[in-house]
């Protein structure tokens, strides 16, 4: 982001305790690929493995990167000329001032929605609200952002690569109706 001329302002986290994958795998399958392992080898390595799995945790949280573009002048300035640059202090998720931590369960898939990563809708309109006017989403996926964007009252822009992904997300916009 730093490279790309943005400055860097805060991380977030996006904390939810449900549908989250344990990405950690047992590596039994590799011990019984081994071509140079006998049967009883196998078995023992298994053994003295003891279920241990790769290195990954089950994650309960996602990071979100806070960046802008440098301001022109000062904060107020930059307000006054493009009305952006500030925060809603106002919104809150929790009834209490706006925190790094943000918890939002994550969606369920729905009927036609296979998106590995789908984001729900709530935290997307609680990021747009503390933040934006015009909403960009260069990775538009399944279009949650366009939705949340739509839901509160802004305008949205949408870009994937993926011409599936464009489908499911010009369908969900469309039957969302916001």
């Amino acid at each position: 982001m730093e490279d790309s001329g943005f400055e860097i302002r805060d991380h977030y986290a996006w904390h939810y305790t449900k549908r989250s994958q344990f990405k950690a795998f047992t590596l039994d399958h590799f011990v019984k690929r081994r071509k140079d392992f006998d049967e009883s080898k196998k078995r023992d390595v298994i053994k003295r493995l003891g279920g241990r799995r790769t290195p990954q945790l089950r994650p309960l949280f996602e990071s979100i990167l806070c960046a802008q573009k440098p301001k022109e002048g000062t904060f107020v300035d930059n307000w006054l000329t493009y009305q952006t640059g500030l925060i809603n202090a106002e919104e809150s998720l929790s009834g209490h001032v706006p925190s790094t931590v943000m918890t939002v369960e994550k969606p369920a898939k729905d009927k036609y929605n296979g998106h590995l990563t789908p984001k729900p809708v709530l935290l997307c309109e609680h990021l747009i609200k503390l933040f934006s006017g015009t909403v960009l989403d260069p990775f538009v996926g399944s279009g949650t952002t366009c939705i949340a964007a739509s839901r509160t009252g802004r305008n949205s822009i949408g870009i994937d690569i993926n011409s599936n992904y464009i489908g499911i997300a010009r369908r969900r916009i469309r039957e969302d109706g916001a």
